[in-house]
């Protein structure tokens, strides 16, 4: 398991986040309101954390009328249009000429990229001419989705592309070790910092299993209840997800499906199956009811950089059974809190299920477990993590330049840091 080190999550620095007081911070993304997704929602909270402290954040992105989630901080709305194939995202566009100067005159101390499109070129450009630091977060691991989309042969050409970007910030924030190896492997190296997600603790809650709720579902009391969680498209690993039921269903095992989300590929996994309960979007108390009500969560991404559903199911009291990939495997304590498993093998991810299935004194502990694991990814230590970080770059002697201008060392952690 590639965990992130135990001491990470002995507190951070009060002195850093009290320097967050004053401070100007511009963040450019191209998820933020218009749609609710993991990206949107640590970003939101990542702003209101930041002006809580005191800091002014002025934030460049594409929206819509009446957008899904209230957003944190002064939002100056990016031209965009609908995705090609995929209308609920947005492709952004580069600010206009009056958006530059509104930046110009909010002269932010930091300029903080979260999506290294055409949105995140632009900012990164501007913030090399205006001379502010830039610093980055690694939330989409865009290069796993080319295989879905038939595209694989784009991914070195892609690489290049990161590369020349990353290498030109002074720190990239990475959810996982895992994530952070693998940028090191394709020679993204400069200033790689981690910085995983937090979860709600008090929010996602074995307390809210609700029996009645699961009846109203036509779930019996004694019924086994298997879920997923996540968006409805085909790089969340439907495949292996209804491969694995459908295994269960030939191999006579009883259970019941329930399926949380919406997206395009509803249809066709509606129609592999069929006992399956499908209850579309859910957000606050109704997601957090649906993870505890539930028994087993089973997720096989591997294009996750975390897994924040991973995350909310474990604080659920979920024992989970993953993909063995980035996000995942930070989180999964394999034969402890749950099963990592090859991503691509539906047998393997059937058997796995039906052990949890036939013991249930194994799904309380490793339940019992997750729980106790997520309870360390308190959201204050883990905004707090950013504010250490940019106190490391707004406060005391400027670090060297990026992008080949410094040398680098990586620490024993394998993370990169100035020689």
């Amino acid at each position: 398991m590639n965990a992130l080190p135990r001491d990470f999550f002995s507190g951070h620095d009060q002195a850093a986040v009290e320097q967050l007081d004053g401070k100007r911070i511009a963040l450019f993304t191209n998820s933020y309101s218009y749609i609710v997704d993991g990206v949107s929602l640590t970003l939101n909270r990542l702003v209101s954390f930041l002006e809580d402290h005191g800091a002014d954040v002025m934030v460049f992105t594409p929206t819509i009328p009446d957008p899904p989630i209230d957003p944190a901080g002064t939002v100056d709305p990016v031209r965009s249009m609908a995705a090609p194939g995929r209308p609920e995202y947005r492709v952004a566009g580069f600010l206009s000429a009056a958006q530059r100067r509104r930046l110009v005159g909010f002269a932010p101390h930091l300029i903080h990229i979260a999506t290294p499109d055409f949105l995140g070129l632009d900012g990164l450009l501007t913030a090399h001419r205006m001379k502010v630091p830039v610093v980055t977060s690694y939330h989409t691991h865009f290069t796993s989705y080319l295989a879905y989309y038939r595209l694989g042969a784009l991914e070195p050409l892609l690489w290049r592309y990161l590369r020349a970007y990353y290498n030109r910030v002074e720190h990239v924030y990475v959810p996982t070790p895992t994530m952070a190896d693998l940028l090191a492997r394709n020679g993204i190296r400069s200033g790689v910092r981690l910085w995983p997600r937090g979860v709600e603790t008090d929010h996602f809650h074995p307390r809210e299993r609700d029996l009645a709720w699961r009846r109203s579902l036509g779930f019996s009391d004694d019924d086994v209840v298997v879920s997923f969680v996540s968006r409805l498209v085909a790089e969340k690993g439907l495949d292996v997800f209804a491969g694995a039921l459908e295994e269960l269903n030939r191999l006579g095992v009883r259970y019941r499906g329930l399926v949380v989300g919406e997206g395009p590929a509803r249809d066709e996994l509606e129609s592999r199956l069929p006992d399956a309960r499908f209850v579309g979007h859910l957000t606050g108390l109704d997601l957090a009811r649906a993870y505890a009500s539930s028994d087993i969560f089973v997720f096989p991404s591997r294009t996750e950089t975390f897994g924040n559903v991973t995350l909310e199911a474990m604080a659920s009291g979920l024992p989970t059974v993953c993909a063995d990939a980035p996000g995942s495997d930070a989180l999964v304590r394999s034969g402890r809190t749950g099963y990592l498993l090859d991503g691509t093998d539906v047998g393997q991810f059937a058997k796995s299920i039906a052990t949890l299935i036939y013991d249930p004194d194994l799904r309380q502990r490793m339940g019992h477990a997750a729980r106790e694991e997520a309870e360390r990814y308190a959201w204050p230590v883990v905004l707090g993590r950013i504010a250490g970080y940019y106190a490391e770059i707004l406060g005391g002697p400027r670090p060297a330049a990026p992008g080949g201008h410094g040398k680098m060392r990586t620490d024993r952690r394998g993370m990169a840091i100035p020689a």
